[in-house]
């Protein structure tokens, strides 16, 4: 039976920052409730709501002490790793203000192969094509009396075929993602492995998959295998390097909590320039 939990006051959570900056492709505003996203993972819809300083979690205490509770990080103390940002003020001004973002632990498959569709594509693209792949392959469950659709595991693509995944127009990303789906499903690729290994070790392994280059590993690494000293590249942190930082190194993007500054810096600068995802 489906219960709110309540979460008052929530230290360095803001659910529209976590949600908009760019991790994570299967969580929306509600359509019809303020101040609410809604979405699907690890088979299971989910709304959550923040309003008055309080965060309302609809779902059951199973669920949100195994899923949810992990799923949002919430044992993670991000105000004291933003406060390890205080020598640099550029990335300190960035992490105050995007200081509601955590990096959510979402499966391991699942953020591979998201981020693989993420190649030269644009969000709301990226989340059109995994929601029709979900619904194409992935196991469909019930929540009240609504259906939705878990995103399909790797031996569902696998048996799916190049063709149909071409199908759902993932254009050149479809021998990719048939590629990385039949190496995991014959255990050529072993995710558990890669949880274990250190972020340079596991950024060589994914990235000996057709398709995975720096980018994509690191994404994936940073958001699907909490991986926090990750730190991906792309068009918007090249722009940041070289405005804030052509001149200067920062420690602090070979630490442990890189891909975390990254984040901040990555969220700031976006919305500093009126753009949003």
């Amino acid at each position: 039976m489906s219960e709110t939990f309540i979460i008052d006051r929530p230290n360095n959570f803001d659910i529209t920052q976590i949600f908009d900056c760019g991790q994570c492709f299967r969580f929306n505003r509600h359509k019809s409730k303020e101040n609410t996203y809604c979405g699907v993972a690890f088979s299971r819809y989910l709304e959550i709501t923040q309003q008055d300083n309080q965060l309302y979690i609809n779902t059951n205490s199973d669920d949100f002490e195994n899923i949810w509770s992990n799923f949002f990080d919430l044992s993670t103390d991000y105000n004291s790793i933003l406060s390890t940002f205080s020598d640099d003020e550029v990335l300190f001004k960035a992490a105050s203000f995007s200081s509601g973002i955590r990096i959510l632990r979402q499966d391991p498959w699942e953020a591979l192969c998201s981020f693989i569709i993420s190649q030269n594509n644009n969000i709301p693209r990226i989340k059109g094509i995994i929601e029709n792949m979900s619904r194409a392959f992935g196991e469909k469950f019930r929540c009240g009396d609504d259906e939705y659709y878990a995103f399909p595991t790797a031996q569902a693509l696998y048996e799916a075929g190049e063709d149909k995944i071409f199908s759902l127009k993932t254009g050149f990303r479809a021998k990719y993602i048939y590629d990385c789906a039949k190496l995991v499903t014959l255990g050529e690729l072993d995710l558990e492995k890669i949880k274990t290994q250190p972020t340079t070790l596991a950024m060589q392994s994914l990235q000996q998959v057709k398709g995975i280059g720096p980018k994509v590993a690191s994404c994936a690494l940073l958001f699907g295998f909490s991986k926090y000293d990750a730190f991906p590249v792309d068009v918007w942190v090249k722009k940041i390097l070289e405005k804030y930082y052509k001149d200067k190194t920062c420690s602090h993007f070979s630490s442990q909590y890189a891909g975390i500054a990254q984040q901040y810096l990555f969220y700031y600068e976006r919305c500093l320039n009126n753009v949003y995802l």
